[in-house]
């Protein structure tokens, strides 16, 4: 039988799927190194100041619960920063560590399915979420080098 203009036949429909994988994997990729950043950052959180959980970072590729779930995360990092460096006593850069620029990211990727305006507040939210991936991976740097200084100081004294 002869395709007809609108008609698929099985290898379009094999390159459609395919090229639809290829792209869920080429965004998958960055996701999977953010979320390792994020539970590393809370891994160098002692327990006690953890607000959560480091694994609970992974409920972000639940489709649809990731919707609620960034929010919720991106509280519980900062909180879980935050309480980390009030415990060595040093004072961050700002109060809440990574929350305003998370949040944002959060609003913009749930706002970006607004119609027409979709595309502009996704790329807004890209841009915000790679300045939260910069800066959580910062905190979680600054917090490994305190922890480093902290073990010398006490083996000296």
């Amino acid at each position: 039988m002869n395709n007809t203009y609108g008609e698929f036949g099985a290898t379009e429909a094999g390159m459609i799927i395919g090229v639809m994988l290829a792209l869920l994997l080429l965004l998958a990729i960055p996701t999977i190194f953010w979320l390792l950043t994020l539970q590393k950052a809370l891994g160098r959180c002692r327990v006690e100041n953890q607000a959560m959980a480091p694994s609970m970072v992974w409920l972000m590729l639940i489709p649809l619960f990731n919707i609620v779930w960034q929010f919720i995360l991106v509280i519980n990092v900062s909180k879980s920063l935050k309480n980390e460096f009030e415990s060595l006593n040093v004072q961050p850069d700002t109060a809440e560590p990574g929350k305003a620029v998370g949040l944002a990211m959060c609003i913009l990727n749930v706002i970006s399915a607004i119609p027409y305006l979709g595309s502009v507040l996704g790329i807004g939210s890209l841009i915000c979420w790679i300045i939260h991936w910069v800066k959580i991976a910062g905190y979680s740097s600054q917090i490994a080098s305190l922890h480093v200084e902290q073990a010398v100081f006490t083996e000296e004294t």
